[in-house]
């Protein structure tokens, strides 16, 4: 069937604009999104749902499932962020419904901070830590001790707590830098 040529599904999901809040029903979870049974305008003909939330916009914090966020059958109202013309739905987003906690987070939080922190998760180039509640930072690599360590393994474990100085708040692409080793109260001796 050609989704275009659906009666009244393309004038519906013309006429919505962006940023509108739509309600509706969860129709269905799958790996990749979240089909969502709008209120308002036809139903579509292949998907469970004119509305599509994409894992990206269910939610504010990391998640491992959907279900952690969502159930089938669950009332939502989401943002409308665009017509997806490809596949006949209106792109939705959870998220944007409610405040974004890493900008409260940075209204309160400056440069030189100290903070306390919990490991989540280490990488290759640092370790992430968790400063406050859903808010995760990086530790790179080299703010993690004085003296140079090759692997995060060297220096920490996943669960460690210590204490974190705050080095950029950067607002727009919402991330967090920090320094393990400018939080440490003696810098070694060289010599």
């Amino acid at each position: 069937m050609d989704i275009a040529e659906t009666p009244g599904l393309w004038e519906f999901l013309s006429s919505l604009e962006f940023g509108e809040r739509i309600s509706g029903r969860v129709a269905s979870i799958e790996y990749f999104g979240v089909f969502v049974a709008l209120d308002e305008g036809p139903a579509h003909p292949v998907y469970p749902g004119v509305g599509f939330i994409s894992y990206a916009e269910l939610a504010w914090q990391r998640f491992d499932a959907a279900t952690e966020i969502v159930r089938v059958g669950q009332r939502v109202t989401c943002q409308f962020l665009q017509f997806d013309t490809w596949n006949g739905e209106a792109r939705l987003s959870l998220k944007a419904t409610q405040p974004d906690p890493f900008q409260t987070f940075a209204d309160d939080t400056s440069v030189g901070q100290t903070l306390p922190s919990r490991v989540t998760k280490l990488v290759p180039f640092g370790v992430f830590v968790e400063v406050a509640k859903g808010i995760e930072g990086l530790v790179p690599l080299l703010e993690l001790a004085w003296t140079p360590v090759e692997t995060p393994e060297e220096i920490v474990r996943v669960g460690d707590e210590f204490r974190v100085v705050v080095t950029e708040v950067d607002r727009q692409h919402r991330r967090l830098a920090l320094s393990r080793r400018r939080a440490l109260r003696h810098r070694p001796q060289s010599g």
